[in-house]
């Protein structure tokens, strides 16, 4: 599975709930969270419920979402006492504003109360929580880390920037702990949803930063998004070239080769392997 977009939807507004995986993005979150101004959770909450138990939404997308409340959201969505028996289509909890190991283990309690095991994906958004994110990213079951820069500036004061040199420790660190875990890195949304050049930029720093995908607000920025963050085909083939050339090298007993006239190690070796992987996984190429 891949999560290079990660669409939020407003949780109540049903007509688009349906169709954001149309957007084409890996991931929809339904957002019961911000995205829900107070007086209308409850309406939010039936409205997520009725798409989750509607046996025609069967989207080709992971379908998350993202709690305010986890124990009344949960209650809401994943009901046992719930006369119908209704089957409820959910992938993933997103958990926002987590700062520490007991934010997600208290959702992950919650949801396993309710009979059900889905990976949650860690919001990443006050100095707390960046400060502690390795912790988090350690947990089960956290199958993600997403960065949220501009909650996080707010707690620290920071003015946002278009070039981002206030957040960028913390989206660094957020990375590193997810890479250090071995679970997924979501960097942080563009909010200028009609700012097609901003997002390229921005996206493109979020490849060079090594993340995995990208949060969107508006189905328009998900293609740029998966364009970006699937591997081009010449990448794809210099990858290729590398993994082959390296097993003419490991036959030979060489450590260090070169390919197309660059010297190739082990650093390289890897970046071409994540190439293949992240390729495999967006569908470009096939498996094996």
């Amino acid at each position: 599975m891949t999560r290079r977009s990660v669409l939020f939807s407003p949780g109540d507004r049903p007509e688009l709930l349906r169709k954001a995986p149309a957007s084409g993005a890996d991931t929809v979150v339904f957002d019961l969270e911000d995205a829900v101004a107070p007086s209308r959770k409850d309406e939010a909450r039936a409205a997520v419920r009725a798409v989750l138990v509607d046996p025609a939404f069967d989207p080709d997308c992971e379908v998350a979402v993202r709690v305010g409340d986890p124990e009344a959201d949960l209650d809401v969505l994943l009901g046992s006492d719930d006369a119908d028996g209704d089957e409820v289509r959910l992938d993933a909890v997103v958990v926002p504003k987590v700062e520490s190991v007991d934010d997600v283990v208290a959702v992950a309690d919650l949801v396993a109360s309710h009979g059900v095991d889905v990976p949650l994906l860690a919001l990443v958004e006050t100095a707390t929580g960046v400060l502690n994110a390795a912790a988090v990213a350690g947990t089960e079951p956290v199958d993600a880390l997403v960065f949220g820069a501009e909650d996080f500036a707010a707690s620290v004061g920071a003015t946002r920037t278009a070039e981002g040199a206030e957040v960028l420790y913390a989206r660094q660190r957020v990375l590193v702990a997810a890479r250090a875990a071995g679970v997924d890195a979501i960097d942080t949304l563009h909010t200028d949803y009609e700012d097609d050049e901003g997002l390229r930029a921005q996206t493109a720093t979020t490849v060079q930063l090594g993340y995995d995908g990208k949060l969107a607000i508006h189905p328009r920025q998900v293609t740029i998004i998966n364009e970006a963050l699937t591997p081009d085909a010449d990448r794809i083939e210099w990858a290729r070239r590398v993994l082959a050339a390296k097993d003419d090298a490991d036959a030979a007993g060489r450590g260090v080769f070169s390919v197309d006239g660059e010297m190739i190690d082990a650093p390289l070796v890897t970046q071409a392997e994540r190439t293949l992987e992240r390729a495999r996984a967006a569908g470009v190429v096939e498996d094996g």
